[in-house]
């Protein structure tokens, strides 16, 4: 007989996941089909996205080498009937103030530095550099993590160092890097680009460096076809990119510079998003959702 989630304390609750008590050692992680984009969270919800994230996360925590913060599999007796399929039992850990973005590709804020001051989070980068260019290497561009409505702010890896010593900002430099390189190579072979991806980690009760949240979900990554890839230009991807490019269209009528919420999304373009995130993870996993 598996619980009611009712039966949890919930503890808190973000854009797109909702954390409850399970007992004092993990966690009930729950993800919604809530979209969120500019710091709204839209409507309506994107049917199946929960699924789809948490089964792109276990793929990746299951192939990956690194210590991750799963405390069961996606049918766990902990898990309640009402979230089953887009729920995680999760270790509890002390979470690191930080959002580890590792980028292969100039794009996004980084691109917006670089063009201000031919770096990005203080890494010089060579000139030249353009919309999608790779990187000579990946780089390690960590940022803070924003309370709800506001935004992650871009920091040096001397801030990291600052706030949690030399070393262990070196084993989250090297941690995150890894990773990144490691999911590359995946993706690659199933002909996508892994331009850009963000982790988030956690100390266990040893003080050992753990993966947690999601990991490599379009939410967190930028996907990128790699047989259309052309340097240069703003490239198609498997995730949100499709709701923030018709927010911003003249179609949708609204203005990301006012305070106002943004408007209902079509029919259309649900559905797109909704085909965007189940082909990342067909094409990704080699599963069939």
């Amino acid at each position: 007989m598996r619980p009611e989630l009712s039966s949890y304390k919930h503890l808190a609750s973000g854009k797109v996941r909702d954390i409850y008590d399970v007992d004092e050692n993990t966690l009930l992680m729950v993800v919604s089909d809530r979209i969120s984009a500019y710091d709204h969270s839209l409507d309506p919800a994107i049917p199946d996205k929960g699924r789809v994230l948490t089964a792109t996360s276990k793929f990746f925590f299951d192939v990956i080498d690194f210590p991750n913060h799963l405390a069961g599999p996606l049918d766990d007796e902990r898990i309640p009937e009402e979230v089953l399929g887009r729920a995680m039992v999760i270790k509890k850990l002390d979470m690191l103030p930080f959002e580890c973005v590792a980028r292969g590709y100039l794009t996004g804020s980084g691109l917006k530095e670089y063009k201000e001051s031919g770096t990005v989070c203080g890494i010089e980068l060579p000139e030249g550099l353009t919309e999608a260019s790779r990187l000579p290497e990946p780089i390690f561009t960590p940022a803070t993590k924003a309370e709800q409505g506001e935004h992650d702010e871009n920091v040096s890896f001397d801030a990291v160092v600052a706030k949690l010593g030399k070393e262990r900002a070196e084993e989250l430099r090297a941690a995150t890097l890894r990773i990144y390189s490691e999911a590359a190579r995946i993706a690659g072979e199933k002909g996508i680009i892994l331009a850009d991806t963000k982790f988030e980690f956690g100390l266990d009760e040893n003080g050992t460096l753990i993966l947690a949240d999601e990991v490599l979900t379009p939410d967190s990554s930028r996907y990128w076809p790699a047989d259309t890839y052309e340097e240069g230009k703003v490239q198609p991807s498997f995730d949100k990119q499709y709701v923030r490019n018709w927010l911003t269209s003249p179609e949708s009528g609204w203005d990301q510079a006012s305070d106002t919420k943004p408007p209902r999304l079509p029919d259309d373009v649900v559905e797109a998003t909704r085909a965007r995130y189940v082909e990342a993870y067909e094409r990704l996993s080699g599963n069939s959702f």
